[in-house]
């Protein structure tokens, strides 16, 4: 269970702190997912967990803009030390919040295939795994996914009972 941890709203002023730390919570550099631009305008959507005052989590993520019923986290990350205590789905939970406020039916994540813990955490959040074109590490994919080439499991987790019939997403992806 999370301890003694506030969440609070993300502030531009942030930046150098969470950036001088995603690197380590992850384990990899991933500093250069974590652009400034998102705290400059998408602040409001973006939540920080602290313990003692300190950076312990972070959740970047925004409403679509381009798809109404959507959201969309682009990153989340948690200071290994407080890993397995639910802080990720503190934040998440926050997140699906904002959403829900906003009267969004969906929330969208991408991982890495290789990444079977962040699979296995987002199934425990009640995500599912949008169908790919081809499986990776027993996975379903997006190939070519990132400008790298690199595939993506794309996952969705419906916020209400069901996703709308005309979702917009699935239009995206086929390119109508």
């Amino acid at each position: 269970m999370v301890r003694n941890v506030a969440l609070r709203q993300l502030h531009p002023g942030d930046f150098e702190g969470i950036v001088s730390v995603v690197d380590d919570w992850w384990g990899r550099p991933v500093r250069d997912k974590v652009p400034r631009l998102f705290f400059d305008h998408f602040w409001s959507t973006i939540f920080v967990a602290e313990c003692s005052g300190v950076p312990a989590g972070v959740i970047i993520g925004f409403l679509s803009p381009s798809q109404p019923t959507a959201a969309y986290v682009h990153l989340i990350g948690v200071d290994p030390r407080h890993c397995g205590h639910g802080l990720g789905t503190l934040l998440y939970e926050r997140f699906f919040t904002i959403a829900r406020e906003h009267n969004r039916v969906e929330v969208w994540a991408v991982t890495s295939p290789q990444n079977r813990g962040s699979i296995e955490f987002h199934g425990h959040l009640g995500f599912s795994i949008w169908p790919g074109d081809r499986e990776e590490n027993g996975v379903s994919v997006h190939s070519d996914y990132e400008p790298s080439g690199a595939s993506r499991v794309v996952f969705v987790k419906a916020l209400k009972s069901s996703i709308p019939r005309d979702h917009r997403m699935s239009r995206v992806r086929e390119g109508t």
